[in-house]
Order: structure tokens, then C-alpha cells, then sequence
């Protein structure tokens, strides 16, 4: 997956440092929208606070936050705060009760972070390693897309999940934002996650079509992490504000997720 390189002891030892920092932070990626990014990113950070798991939920989509939407959460301070630099990264994290995992809110519905400047999202991504270090899991919701917001939020993380589905532009787009991303941050592990399918078998046959390209253009196998299964009480949750782990704990895709919830805190399972 990776080129070789020659590297020195002091380049060793600061890989190793980054890595220590951003391992345990997961970026969640889609290349475009309306795959179910954001879902996943709730109900797998729900999956993992029932795993006892302590876990931070971080709305990277800096052009159009949704996740308190989602959530139906009205928060008092969110990230154009702390982009504003009136709150610290720390004094911006809620905690929700119900699901018990903690949350970074975006600027919900405004966009206006989209033009953050690359400097200061460097700082942003350096603080959110630093509050890392406090929880076991980290997820980070990526925007859409493969803009360079994106990608500079992506070195944050340790290792990204791409969320798959079957349509043709979801499959064009997550293969562009593997092969951008392996470009501008090499050695990033990467993981797919098929959604909204009809079968397992189905599911595998859309990340056979993603990993195909992947060997043939690309030279990397991304492995698959899980495949969740369409769902009539997906819609239903959403549309009630309310994660599919409280409304239908019994359903498909809550049980698909849970699964992969239990795959990311199996020590060695990332790539």
C-alpha cells in the first residue's frame, strides 16, 4: 500500500509520534453525498459509547454541518466559535446523555467554514489529535467531495472508512477520493464500507467493483469493514431525530453497524 522509501531514524521516530497521535481518530469519508455518511458516523459512534468505548464526534463537513440536525440538538457553541477563537476546541465539546458519546457541533446550515484557510485548519486538526488523546475512538464526518478542506482534515486521522453504495457516481467518486487522498497523504489505511444494499451478496459485489480498481489503478486493496443493509427503519430514525440504536436496536442495519463497531475496537483490525 505504501512506496518504499529510505527514512531516517529522526523521520522514524516523528511517524511513530504521528501515528500514536491519530490512531485511534477515524476519519469517514464518501466522495459524494447522500450515500448515508453522516448516519453511519452517528450510529457507529452510538455502537461505540454501548461498547463502553469513550468516543468523540467530530462534524468535519465544513460546508454544510448537519450532525445536530440529525441528532436534534440545538447546541450553544459549536466549531465557528471555536474558528472564531472565542471557544477552545476542548470548551466546544457537548456531551450527549442519551447516547453517551460527546460531540463537536459544525456551524449548522451556514457554509461559512468552507473557506477556512489552510493554516488554521492545520491548527484545528493539531488540536483535535491533542483532545484525542483523552478518548478511545474519534470520528471524524467528513464533507463530501475531494476538496482540499477535506483532505487537510483527513491527515488528521489514522486510517479512513469510505462509505460505499451501489449507484455508479457513488463508486466513481469514493475511488476519486481514495486515489486523491492516497496522493496527498501516502500511507493512509483505508477501509469501505458498502451501504444501503439490498443483500450481503449484493454488498460484496459493489466492494468487489471499488477493490477491482483499487488493485488495477492503484496498486492498494482497501479491505471491507462491513456492509449495512437497506433499511426501512433507517428513514424512519432520521426523520425522528433519533439514532437507530434507540428506535429499532432489533433492525438490519442497526445489527450491520454494531458489527462494525465491534471490528474497529479489535486491536489490528484497521489497515
Amino acid at each position: 500500500m505504501t512506496t518504499e522509501t529510505r527514512s531516517t531514524p529522526a523521520a522514524e521516530a516523528a511517524a511513530a509520534k504521528t501515528t500514536t497521535k491519530s490512531g485511534n481518530i477515524t476519519a469517514i469519508a464518501s466522495g459524494k453525498g447522500g450515500v448515508g455518511k453522516t448516519w453511519l458516523s452517528i450510529t457507529l459512534a452510538h455502537a461505540l459509547a454501548r461498547a463502553e468505548a469513550k468516543t468523540l464526534l467530530f462534524d468535519g463537513d465544513l460546508g454544510l454541518a448537519n450532525l445536530d440536525i440529525q441528532l436534534g440538538l440545538m447546541p450553544e457553541q459549536d466549531l465557528g466559535s471555536v474558528i472564531g477563537g472565542k471557544l477552545t476546541l476542548n470548551q466546544a465539546v457537548l456531551n450527549h446523555d442519551a447516547y453517551g458519546f460527546d460531540i463537536i457541533a459544525g456551524l449548522s446550515g451556514s457554509g461559512g467554514l468552507v473557506n477556512i484557510t489552510a493554516n488554521r485548519l492545520k491548527m484545528l486538526g493539531d488540536d483535535l489529535k491533542v483532545l484525542a488523546a483523552g478518548y478511545d475512538q474519534v470520528l471524524i464526518d467528513l464533507g463530501a467531495g475531494v476538496e482540499q478542506t477535506v483532505q487537510n482534515l483527513t491527515r488528521s486521522a489514522g486510517q479512513v472508512i469510505v462509505v460505499v453504495t451501489d449507484e455508479p457516481t457513488s463508486l466513481t467518486d469514493a475511488y476519486a477520493f481514495i486515489k486523491v487522498t492516497q496522493t496527498e497523504i501516502p500511507g493512509m489505511g483505508f477501509q469501505v464500507v458498502a451501504n444501503i444494499v439490498n443483500s450481503m451478496r449484493e454488498g460484496e459485489r459493489t466492494y468487489n467493483t471499488l477493490l477491482k480498481a483499487c488493485e488495477a489503478f492503484l496498486k492498494i486493496s482497501p479491505p471491507l469493514l462491513g456492509i449495512i443493509r437497506r433499511d426501512a427503519k433507517v428513514p424512519e430514525a432520521i426523520r425522528s431525530q433519533t439514532s437507530i440504536l434507540t428506535r429499532s436496536p432489533n433492525s438490519e442495519a442497526a445489527c450491520d453497524v454494531e458489527k462494525i463497531a465491534k471490528k474497529l475496537l479489535i486491536p489490528g483490525i484497521r489497515s
